[in-house]
């Protein structure tokens, strides 16, 4: 593609060769254009700001499709401008560059007022337009970039915080376990004790064996201590105890802060770890209530039924304004009931307010504990959208579009219109009396020129142009242009 454009643009610059839109300049001046035109679209990319003030010169020779092209090749420099400062004023200076180079274009008895003023909109149509075009679309490609660096840094942030919060609610269980395993081997090491010092008296042959059941036990409660008391991030563990989740320990939880809705058996016989999430679930579900919405009715319902304990906690919407959190709690709370092989879901219900909800089951089985991938992959393409081309300045192309149109029309318009007139015809004219709509009727607009008139190739010369222009309809001028 890097020499495709320059040759296309080099083509279109050979257009008025052989579908001349106005009197065509001389042949080596159309080729001339189409070959700067050509270098500009070439040039783009490399050296924006001298392409931008080399366009000018084009609007010197009358060659239409050289400067229609000059759109394109201003958009692709306007791309790659970095500095709005820098980009405005070589557009400043482009414009009145353009303005004057179109001013040799003046034919004789145009105003210089209307010649200024068709420079002006020109310079607007082929430059200040498509300029504001390639800078929001160069300006668009860096801002997508940016925000793909800032979106791949949030949701790292955000996997670090739940990894956090993972492994802190894995340390808490082991905390747990460490508690609770340690009771019963301290119940254990007490009664190897006993039983040491009582085969002693009356069985001294089992007495070998009691010693090293107390000394083990004792050791185990010792290593269990040191694996697991490192794992404690809180320094002072709250407290759980053998009715920790049951039906007492959950009214006593919610008492003054929630009403409680319990259905089914207790969970006494339970096992410890389906208790202990029981309790977390609701204890923090309540903390959540009391941070975001104070003093909102909060309702805790606890279902135990098919050897499953389903817990839900519910609040009204609260007029009080909402705390901000990280959501650690809710992710270690999803870890904790997943790690029993149960379901979690915490949000907003379609009626308001916020609801979390749990599913364990009484008697978990012992699960492997699955590595997560925190960390999202990067994205690797550009997902775009309607409101991504409309805000990064890709609906400015449409500024283009009707230039390019235009040319089409042009275009055909030049090569199905008849544009030859005789000479009889020509000399039966009669200024200020033939309309301009009997000329067309019989011959079409011709050929336009910058000055309004319309021109008409000769049937017997192929240099040699009639020129008709019109005031108010009728015929105001006629006379022959050469070479």
């Amino acid at each position: 593609m890097r020499f495709v454009w320059p040759v296309l643009a080099f083509l279109v610059g050979l257009v008025p060769l052989i579908a001349p839109l106005a009197p065509v300049p001389h042949p080596a001046l159309t080729v001339a254009s189409a070959v700067w035109i050509a270098a500009l679209v070439w040039l783009a990319p490399r050296k924006p700001e001298w392409t931008l003030l080399l366009t000018a010169p084009l609007f010197a020779v009358n060659n239409l499709w050289a400067m229609a092209t000059t759109a394109f090749v201003v958009f692709a420099a306007s791309r790659r401008i970095p500095r709005l400062g820098r980009l405005w004023a070589l557009l400043g200076v482009a414009s009145v560059l353009q303005t004057a180079f179109s001013l040799f274009l003046v034919h004789d008895g145009t105003p210089a007022w209307e010649s200024l003023l068709g420079g002006v909109v020109g310079s607007v149509f082929f430059v200040v337009f498509p300029a504001v075009s390639g800078m929001l679309l160069g300006r668009r490609r860096p801002m997508v970039r940016l925000l793909q660096e800032r979106n791949e840094y949030l949701e790292r942030a955000r996997a670090l915080t739940a990894a956090s919060a993972r492994s802190e609610e894995r340390s808490h269980i082991a905390g747990e376990m460490h508690d609770m395993l340690g009771h019963r081997l301290s119940l254990i090491s007490i009664h190897a004790g006993a039983l040491e010092l009582a085969t002693a008296r009356k069985s001294p042959q089992l007495h070998e064996q009691a010693e090293l059941i107390r000394t083990t036990s004792s050791l185990a409660m010792a290593e269990l201590r040191e694996i697991l008391g490192v794992l404690r991030t809180n320094p002072e563990p709250e407290s759980l105890d053998e009715d920790t989740g049951t039906r007492s320990d959950i009214a006593a939880l919610v008492r003054g802060r929630a009403t409680l809705d319990w259905s089914g058996d207790d969970l006494h016989g339970a096992d410890p770890r389906t208790r202990r999430a029981v309790h977390r679930v609701v204890r923090e579900a309540l903390t959540n209530v009391d941070k975001h919405a104070p003093g909102a009715r909060t309702r805790v319902q606890v279902a135990v039924q098919g050897g499953r304990a389903k817990i839900q906690v519910l609040n009204a919407p609260s007029s009080a304004a909402p705390g901000k959190g990280a959501r650690r709690g809710l992710i270690g709370l999803e870890e904790r009931v997943g790690l029993l092989g149960g379901s979690f879901s915490a949000g907003p219900p379609v009626e308001g307010g916020f609801r979390v909800a749990a599913d364990v089951p009484l008697h978990p089985a012992a699960q492997a504990v699955a590595e997560t991938r925190e960390v999202p992959p990067p994205l690797k393409a550009e997902i775009l959208t309607v409101p991504r081309v409309v805000g990064g300045g890709c609906l400015g192309l449409l500024a283009l579009v009707p230039i390019t149109g235009a040319l089409l029309v042009l275009l055909l318009f030049a090569l199905l219109n008849p544009t030859q007139m005789n000479a009889p015809y020509f000399d039966s004219l009669k200024v200020g009396v033939t309309s301009e709509e009997e000329v067309m009727d019989q011959f079409g607009v011709g050929q336009l020129g910058v000055d309004g008139c319309s021109r008409y190739q000769t049937s017997h010369n192929a240099e040699l142009y009639y020129k008709l222009c019109y005031r108010d309809g009728k015929l105001h001028t006629k006379e022959q242009e050469g070479p």
